[in-house]
């Protein structure tokens, strides 16, 4: 009996594996411009929800926002989810755009799940704390930061205050479905080989953040950013 106990945990933890092998290398090809065509086709989707309304809002006030076209959870048990991402810092006053930085975001979860799935994500970064968490490289969401799963609506609730609950709001689109996205314990890492084949040179998360994101690359992500923006009130460079 020992032996067969034995044998089902080992059985266990070595699916866990390969689930944790798959969370892992499903993104690992992910070049910069496809990663910034991928988070564009998240937001235009994101847009077209009837409950984005306070997503564009807090857009509108956004000190930047951070976009993962693919966040890919697996699990027995003992679930990993790992996904590669793109920030963009925004200055409040002007609207203009500065970046990208790129990043990924891992993290481990426990209890009863089993399977794959991935999930787009959008992170609303809503003060200057929690921009100078991705310049400064990496952090822990709800440990080092502030995280909170993204309110849904057409409009934020009048007396919301919003600014001082989180200094992050997440979003997330699955089949389909538009909801807001609890991510405590996860880790945002620099992608510092995707920021090097960007930039064409090894350059830190703050310094990435400090160009302005006028590229021709990045331009319509940027757009498509400042459609949103304009719908939930706020201004954009011109």
């Amino acid at each position: 009996m020992k032996k067969k106990g034995a044998c089902n945990v080992l059985a266990c933890f070595s699916v866990i594996l390969l689930l944790a092998g798959l969370v892992f290398g499903v993104e690992a090809s992910s070049a910069p411009d496809a990663r910034i065509e991928d988070a564009q086709k998240v937001l235009r989707e994101m847009s077209t929800q009837e409950d984005c309304g306070t997503m564009s809002e807090l857009l509108a006030k956004a000190k930047g926002v951070a976009i993962f076209p693919s966040v890919v959870k697996a699990g027995l048990m003992l679930g990993a989810k790992h996904g590669k991402g793109i920030v963009l810092k925004r200055d409040s006053n002007t609207g203009q755009w500065y970046g990208p930085s790129f990043v990924e975001i891992t993290g481990l979860s426990y209890g009863l799940q089993i399977g794959v799935q991935s999930t787009a994500l959008v992170l609303v970064i809503t003060n200057e704390r929690g921009m100078k968490s991705f310049e400064e490289g990496s952090f822990t969401l709800g440990g080092d930061i502030t995280v909170a799963a993204g309110p849904l609506g057409r409009h934020l609730e009048a007396g919301t205050d919003i600014e001082l609950k989180a200094a992050i709001y997440s979003y997330s689109m699955s089949k389909g479905a538009f909801l807001g996205f609890s991510l405590e314990g996860a880790k945002i890492n620099p992608d510092d080989a995707a920021n090097e084949l960007y930039w064409k040179r090894s350059a830190p998360s703050a310094e990435c953040l400090q160009q302005k994101a006028i590229d021709s690359r990045i331009r319509p992500l940027v757009q498509e950013l400042n459609e949103l923006v304009l719908r939930g009130g706020g201004k954009t460079s011109a």
